[in-house]
């Protein structure tokens, strides 16, 4: 998924990925024609779907980005945009605090709605799924209103403090170790995600946020989730040794995914379902 304010063009990361499945994500510009031209370049260069965040009415208050000043340093700017004021660039003045809260405030639309999801399906064909949906009653309001999917996102736990887990619950593994005869085990397990649950399976539901072993991806696709996405992890194996870090981190992720299988019992990603987990007790409350 490329992201809007990416330091790499839509363009650029078409022509250097091109047999890659590419996703844009979005946000909902004041300047509607912003908005719309990124989905009309996304249609061109092959993009395969919209991820709109929903969640960023504003920048959360990330008090590292203050304290630091958060600026991008002067070889990086935002390349989906022209104009230093939308590009992010250095050479704009976004004050003495986090300048991407200032970016944010001056650019985005904070008064989204579900009128403009209406707009936005009448824009595109592209199949759209909303990220960052953390409650069943919105999940419920997205299917209504002709989404095709939904990313459990609480944004990397920076927008709002106190929001749940992606995955909801703490949960824990339970090895299926009957998995290889015809026998289910007996086990009745609540621990499927509110979203899940709320959309009854009328669009597919994604997940991000913690994924950092195999065991993660498990635990999401129990719960119903159709994938997962990772994002830290890549940047990590990025820093420290580029292209093949990041390979590194996919392989690392793949086989403990492999591994987890093997020792929950499953023969394949048919077989996992919700009777691999169960809640923690003693989770915490959340907002």
């Amino acid at each position: 998924m490329l992201s809007t304010w990416a330091t790499s063009s839509i363009e650029e990361v078409a022509e250097a990925g091109r047999e890659a499945l590419r996703w844009l994500q979005l946000y909902i510009y004041k300047d509607r024609e912003v908005t719309e031209q990124l989905v009309r370049r996304a249609e061109r260069m092959g993009y395969k779907a919209i991820f709109i965040t929903v969640d960023t009415p504003y920048l959360g208050n990330r008090f590292d980005d203050v304290r630091n000043r958060f600026k991008l340093p002067p070889q990086l700017r935002m390349k989906n945009f022209e104009t230093n004021d939308l590009a992010f660039s250095p050479k704009e003045n976004f004050g003495d605090n986090s300048g991407l809260a200032t970016y944010v405030a001056k650019a985005i639309d904070p008064s989204i709605s579900w009128e403009d999801i209406k707009w936005l399906r009448g824009l595109t064909s592209l199949p759209i799924v909303a990220k960052g949906i953390l409650r069943g009653d919105d999940a419920r309001e997205a299917v209504k209103h002709g989404l095709d999917g939904i990313l459990v996102s609480n944004h990397g736990a920076r927008q709002l403090d106190g929001v749940p887990a992606t995955k909801g619950i703490i949960l824990l593994l339970i090895p299926n170790l009957l998995s290889f005869s015809h026998s289910k085990p007996s086990r009745k397990i609540d621990a499927l995600p509110e979203i899940v649950e709320a959309v009854e399976g009328k669009v597919e539901v994604f997940l991000d946020g913690g994924v950092r072993k195999g065991t993660d991806v498990l635990k999401a696709l129990a719960l119903g989730a159709k994938a997962v996405f990772v994002g830290r992890p890549i940047i990590w194996g990025l820093a420290s040794q580029g292209e093949k870090g990041v390979q590194d981190v996919l392989e690392i992720l793949k086989e403990e995914f492999r591994l987890a299988m093997a020792l929950s019992g499953c023969q394949n990603v048919k077989v996992i379902d919700k009777t691999l987990v169960r809640k923690n007790p003693l989770a915490v409350s959340k907002i």
